[in-house]
């Protein structure tokens, strides 16, 4: 496969990373302060939108299996527009309901089209050195919407809110042209099976990889590390840092990092294998996270070269476990299974990060826009401890099972 058709299935990674920054780290400071949303109620209504759409996850998955994977991402994407549209607009009133209903649509397009988008990707790759270049390639270019994500709200309005909420309509005419490309230049990928397993026999049959559950294994302990962070960095800019004005361009530098740092991940993984570079890139994160846990108010440039270290090891974060879960798709014949449980896994971790971080912040005396020394300290160790402590737990799981995860032939 040439560059031009990489780079062409990898185009579509744009808008989907570009919606889901706002969903995920915009969206619970959004309601909080917008929509004046308690944390305990915002955490409950977020823990129990993203339960769903974890929830799903296996059966689109199982779904992507038996319908054509272009054919699944195109009804996919509408549904997913006008929920993100919806999400950040909300109304004066009922903005609890309006949350939970917006965040369903926007869950079952998004998570319906990823899933089929990831599974596409995993068939059009013959080897496992293409499927590595075609991950890196969806994951660039989705870092490259996640930065315009993060840097357009200070642009589009003076006011953060009112920035994010424009931002939404921006999504569909990125969509349309992203997804023109994509269909344009990107081959349909194996034929859809004419006899194929129930739901239940499929996903026992991903699950019986002793492989893809040690690597699920890893991936639980790193996701949480990621999505702790992600969840409270817009509440530790503003209140521990006391930098709300930099939040912007902050989040800007971590992607551009990540994005710029991907050929490089590539480049090592050919050369030393995939879990070995891994490894290496949770070792510069945790020395990041523990970095952050020492910063106070005004520490702009201290906290721009851990937004830079960190932002290096995220690029190896998201396309090397991806790839290699896309190695045990292929091998069990069943991608769009793999992914579904993958992207369960993962929203579960989101889903974790929000439910139980925002409700233990305020029960520890946290209050966006404040808190005190004690709320302010249980903020840092949230955001900046915890994620250390699960990082080196993901580290130590994958240097334990590095052979299995290495050899996938």
């Amino acid at each position: 496969m040439g560059t031009e058709r990489i780079l062409a299935y990898g185009l579509l990674g744009l808008p989907l990373a570009f919606a889901a920054l706002p969903i995920y780290v915009h969206v619970p400071r959004f309601y909080a302060e917008a929509a004046g949303m308690e944390l305990a109620l915002l955490g409950a209504i977020l823990l129990g939108a993203r339960l769903f759409d974890a929830g799903i996850d296996p059966w689109l998955g199982w779904l992507a299996d038996r319908v054509a994977r272009p054919t699944m991402v195109a009804l996919a994407l509408p549904p997913f527009a006008i929920g993100f549209v919806a999400l950040l607009n909300p109304p004066a009133e009922h903005a609890g309901v309006w949350l939970l209903g917006s965040l369903a649509l926007t869950y079952v397009g998004f998570s319906a089209a990823s899933v089929a988008y990831q599974a596409w990707g995993a068939d059009v790759g013959v080897d496992s050195g293409l499927r590595t270049r075609l991950t890196a390639a969806r994951e660039g270019f989705g870092l490259i919407g996640v930065v315009l994500a993060a840097a357009l709200p200070a642009f589009l309005a003076a006011n953060l809110n009112e920035g994010i909420s424009r931002l939404s309509w921006v999504l569909p005419p990125l969509l349309l042209f992203a997804a023109a490309a994509t269909f344009s230049r990107v081959g349909a990928g194996r034929q859809v099976p004419a006899i194929s397993p129930p739901l239940w026999p499929s996903l026992r049959q991903v699950l019986g990889d002793s492989t893809f559950r040690r690597l699920l294994g890893v991936f639980v302990a790193n996701g949480i590390a990621a999505a702790l962070p992600a969840t409270l960095f817009l509440f530790f800019v503003a209140d521990v840092l006391q930098l709300e004005t930099e939040s912007g361009p902050l989040l800007a530098l971590y992607f551009v990092a990540g994005a710029a740092s991907l050929p490089l991940w590539v480049q090592l993984s050919a050369r030393f294998g995939r879990v070995i570079v891994w490894l290496g890139a949770m070792g510069l994160s945790i020395v990041a996270f523990a970095g952050a846990s020492l910063l106070g108010p005004g520490d702009l440039w201290a906290f721009a070269a851990i937004c830079l270290a960190s932002g290096l090891a995220l690029g190896a974060d998201l396309a090397l476990p991806a790839a290699i879960a896309a190695d045990l798709g292929d091998r069990q014949g069943q991608a769009g299974a793999c992914f579904g449980v993958w992207n369960l896994v993962a929203k579960l971790n989101l889903a974790l990060a929000a439910g139980l971080a925002l409700p233990l912040l305020s029960l520890l005396g946290y209050v966006p826009g404040g808190g005190g020394a004690q709320g302010l300290a249980a903020l840092t160790l949230a955001y900046a401890l915890l994620p250390l402590a699960f990082k080196a737990l993901a580290g130590a799981l994958l240097w334990r099972w590095r052979h299995s995860l290495e050899n996938l032939t």
